[in-house]
């Protein structure tokens, strides 16, 4: 007959019996824990999150409504009127500037081109600017940039 028993008299068919139903059942342990996170997985999946709520402020306050100015009626002709190209300074615009009022001088020689500088940035009022080019029912050309 088949001698299991080793030198020390431990059957070793045994043991061999013992680690084969351990791997089985470690096997169907591995597939049991997976289906549990699966059905976690989409058990918490499908449940409706809660949106959070927070409060936010506008770090400008509460701004004055603006205020709409219409654009002025163009003129039937440039010839006899005087224009005014404003160059609100916007940085390396310079340039641009000067060849726009030289090619504007060149092309509609008949027109009073007048190149001013705005006081402050384009985001600031210049009230006498304004005035003095209403006061001369003068047109005007604000540059702002880009």
């Amino acid at each position: 007959m088949y001698d299991t028993e080793d030198s020390i008299g431990v059957d070793t068919f045994q043991i061999e019996k013992l680690q084969a139903k351990e791997f089985s059942m470690r096997g169907k342990t591995g597939w049991f824990a997976l289906a549990i996170c699966v059905l976690t997985v989409l058990i918490a999946g499908s449940a409706p999150a809660q949106e959070a709520k927070i409060t936010v402020m506008n770090p400008r306050g509460i701004q004055p409504e603006i205020r709409k100015i219409p654009m002025a009626k163009r003129p039937a002709t440039l010839d006899g009127r005087t224009v005014y190209i404003v160059d609100t300074k916007y940085p390396n615009t310079k340039p641009f500037v000067n060849e726009l009022f030289a090619a504007l001088k060149a092309k509609y020689p008949k027109t009073t081109w007048i190149l001013r500088d705005k006081a402050a940035g384009y985001m600031d009022d210049d009230p006498n600017l304004w005035k003095e080019i209403k006061g001369k029912d003068a047109a005007a050309i604000v540059l702002l940039g880009h």
